[in-house]
C-alpha cells in the first residue's frame, strides 16, 4: 500500500479502476501542477472525463497529452471520439488524417475519415 504513496500515478488508475471518479478527479486536480508536462498523467485524467461523458472536461487533457507525446496513438484515438461527441467534425478529420500520418495501416481511421469526409 505504501507503494501507491510514493507513486502517485498509480494511485490515480487503482481509484480510476475501482470505479471511484469523484476521488480520483479530486485526487488528480492536488496533483495537477506537479504532473502538468506528464502525458501520461494528462491522457489519465482525460480518459476519466472521457468515461464519465464529459467531453469538454476531456479535451483539454487529451490535447496536452498529445502536445506533450504526439506520436500517441491512444490519445488521438480518445481526441478524435471527444471531439465527435462535441459536433466538432473538422477537428475530428484533422485527428484522422494524424493518426493515418503515424499509422497508414489504420483501418479504423481511414474508414472514419471516409465516413466523415462523405458527411
Amino acid at each position: 500500500m505504501v507503494g501507491l504513496f510514493k507513486h502517485p500515478k498509480r494511485r490515480l488508475k487503482k481509484l480510476v479502476r475501482d470505479g471511484e471518479y469523484d476521488v480520483a478527479i479530486e485526487f488528480g486536480k492536488s496533483l495537477e501542477s506537479k504532473y502538468s508536462d506528464d502525458p501520461d498523467f494528462m491522457f489519465i485524467m482525460g480518459s476519466i472525463f472521457y468515461i464519465l461523458e464529459d467531453s469538454k472536461r476531456a479535451l483539454p487533457y487529451f490535447e496536452k497529452s498529445f502536445l506533450l507525446n504526439n506520436s500517441d496513438i491512444e490519445t488521438l484515438n480518445l481526441k478524435t471520439n471527444t471531439h465527435l461527441a462535441l459536433e466538432q467534425k473538422d477537428d475530428a478529420i484533422d485527428c484522422c488524417k494524424r493518426i493515418i500520418q503515424l499509422d497508414p495501416k489504420n483501418s479504423e481511421a481511414k474508414k472514419l475519415l471516409e465516413e466523415l469526409e462523405n458527411i
